[in-house]
């Protein structure tokens, strides 16, 4: 939930498919069938998307009406949750798994900003996205940026992989931002291992960002056509199961909170409520 945050929002995912790092499928490029990181560029407004995924949208948008103002709130907290880690933080490495087709301002671009230095790696595995990242993403003299073909079920993989490790000191404090996408990943997959298996790699001083949509503020019937699947695999979580990706972390105030809310004072109103957003995020430092 694809930067994006090219977080991809309710995607399908068939079974047997190979998983991106936001859910996806790696396959060739069919413009024909609507595209979960198409679709998520056309509610941020971008223009990176064809008929099939306007439709596909927009047919998920009469259900669920609000799912445009979940999609650009989620896409403020990850830009506000960049920056204060630049700024107050001082961080100065950023790991970004499930990046999506890149949406400006890019968590490069914040972080850079604010310190020229900054070294950024993006994660994905999506021939759309990687084709449309590595035209755009630049990075700053000072800093670097890179985009590396990966799979988040695989966090072996992301940590080991020798561009990662040519552009992170893993000596030196990291932030994990995993912002909507655990949500593309069943229960199965063991989400909270992958999480902890990619926490367990980051140094003494690293944070974990992360954004995660939830059935909390749907009603029954909602809630129940979402858990069936009718609009891809898709696995929403509550609070308590959100708030067990953070267990034994220290949560960065205010804690856990929708991404409508989460240090939103600076955003111009009016602001949509967490029903509206229906969208937990956090920020946490993890050692």
């Amino acid at each position: 939930m694809s930067s994006q945050h090219g977080e991809s929002w309710m995607s399908a995912l068939p079974r047997g498919s190979k998983a991106d790092g936001s859910g996806r499928t790696s396959s060739p490029i069919d413009t024909t069938l609507a595209h979960s990181a198409r679709r998520y560029d056309y509610w941020l407004g971008g223009k990176d998307n064809f008929a099939a995924d306007r439709e596909s949208g927009d047919a998920i948008a009469a259900a669920f009406p609000t799912v445009r103002t979940a999609v650009i709130e989620n896409r403020r907290f990850v830009r506000r949750a960049a920056a204060f880690l630049a700024r107050q933080a001082g961080i100065r490495q950023f790991l970004d798994i499930g990046t999506g087709i890149p949406t400006s301002p890019n968590v490069h671009e914040i972080a850079q900003g604010i310190a020229p230095a900054s070294r950024v790696v993006y994660v994905d595995n999506d021939p759309i996205v990687l084709s449309h990242a590595r035209a755009l993403l630049a990075s700053s003299e000072e800093g670097a940026t890179a985009y590396i073909d990966a799979d988040l079920r695989e966090p072996d993989k992301i940590i080991s992989n020798a561009e990662l490790q040519g552009i992170l000191d893993f000596s030196r404090p990291v932030a994990l931002m995993l912002a909507a996408i655990l949500h593309f990943i069943p229960d199965e997959d063991d989400p909270y291992g992958i999480v902890a298996r990619l926490v367990g790699a980051l140094p003494e001083g690293s944070y974990l960002v992360m954004s995660h949509a939830t059935n909390d503020f749907l009603t029954p019937e909602e809630a129940a056509e979402i858990v069936a699947g009718r609009y891809g695999p898709f696995f929403a979580r509550s609070e308590a199961g959100f708030a067990r990706f953070f267990e034994g972390f220290e949560l960065v105030p205010p804690g856990i909170a929708s991404v409508a809310e989460w240090r939103a004072e600076a955003e111009p109103p009016p602001r949509p409520t967490a029903a509206e957003a229906y969208t937990y995020c956090a920020v946490a430092r993890v050692n």
